[in-house]
C-alpha cells in the first residue's frame, strides 16, 4: 500500500497543476467523487457497496467538484452582501478537499439517505496528508468531519454553517487506509442543527474518532 502511494507522489510530480494559474472550467467541473487509479480495493468495494444501495433510491451518490457552483456564490451574496468576491480570486479559488493532485491528497465519495437524515463518506487519505510519520494529521481528518457533517446539515436542513465542532480522536489512522465518516442530524432547535458523526475501519471494528456539532442555518433576513 505505501509503495503505491510512493508512485502516486512520482505521478503528481508530473501531471499536478501549477501554482499561480487560473484553472479551465473543464478542469474545475470535473467529477471528482467517481473511482480513479488511486483508489484501492478497499475504496473501490464500499463505493460499489454504496451505488448498490442507492439502486431503490434509499441512498443518493452526492456530486463533487473542484470549485463551487454559480448558485453557491449566488448564495453567499444573499446571506453575506458586504463579502466582496474578487473575479480574479474566484477564478483560482477550488474546495479545499479537492484542492490536490489524485491520490495525494483526500480521495472520497459521499453518499445520503434523505429518510434516515444520514451522510456517509468514505475516505482515503493520501500521503500529502501525513502528520505524525505514517498517519494522518489530525487537520486532515478534522476537515473530512466538517465537510461530512456540513453536507448533512446543508442536506436536512438548508443553507448553514458550522458554527461548533468538537472532536475526539480515539485512534490515529494510517495513511492510505480507507475510512467511513457515519453522519446523523440529531435534532433541530429553531436555526440550529445539531448533527453528529464518527469514524470507523471498513470493518467497523475500529473507533478513530467522534465529533459533535452544531450549524446555524442562514436567513437573509437576519444578519448572520
Amino acid at each position: 500500500m505505501l509503495r503505491g502511494c510512493a508512485g502516486l507522489l512520482r505521478s503528481w510530480a508530473l501531471c499536478g497543476p501549477k501554482g499561480g494559474r487560473s484553472f479551465s472550467s473543464e478542469v474545475l467541473h470535473v467529477e471528482h467523487s467517481l473511482p480513479n487509479p488511486s483508489w484501492n480495493e478497499d475504496m473501490r468495494l464500499l463505493f460499489d457497496q454504496f451505488m448498490k444501495k442507492s439502486e431503490d433510491g434509499s441512498w443518493k451518490r452526492l456530486p463533487s467538484y473542484k470549485c463551487n457552483p454559480p448558485e453557491r456564490i449566488k448564495d453567499v451574496k444573499i446571506f453575506f452582501p458586504d463579502a466582496k468576491l474578487l473575479k480574479e480570486q474566484m477564478s483560482q479559488a477550488q474546495q479545499f478537499p479537492r484542492s490536490l493532485g489524485e491520490g495525494v491528497g483526500f480521495e472520497y465519495a459521499m453518499f445520503h439517505n434523505h429518510v434516515e437524515d444520514r451522510t456517509v463518506c468514505i475516505f482515503q487519505g493520501g500521503p500529502h496528508l501525513q502528520g505524525a510519520p505514517g498517519f494522518l494529521h489530525g487537520g486532515a481528518i478534522a476537515t473530512m468531519i466538517d465537510s461530512t457533517l456540513g453536507m448533512c446539515a446543508i442536506l436536512t436542513g438548508g443553507i448553514a454553517m458550522t458554527a461548533n465542532l468538537n472532536i475526539n480522536f480515539r485512534r490515529p489512522i494510517p495513511l492510505c487506509s480507507v475510512v467511513v465518516i457515519n453522519c446523523q442530524l440529531d435534532r433541530v432547535e429553531g436555526r440550529k442543527l445539531f448533527v453528529s458523526c464518527n469514524i470507523r475501519s471498513m470493518d467497523e471494528k475500529t473507533l478513530y474518532s467522534e465529533a459533535t456539532s452544531t450549524f446555524v442555518k442562514l436567513d437573509p433576513k437576519k444578519k448572520n
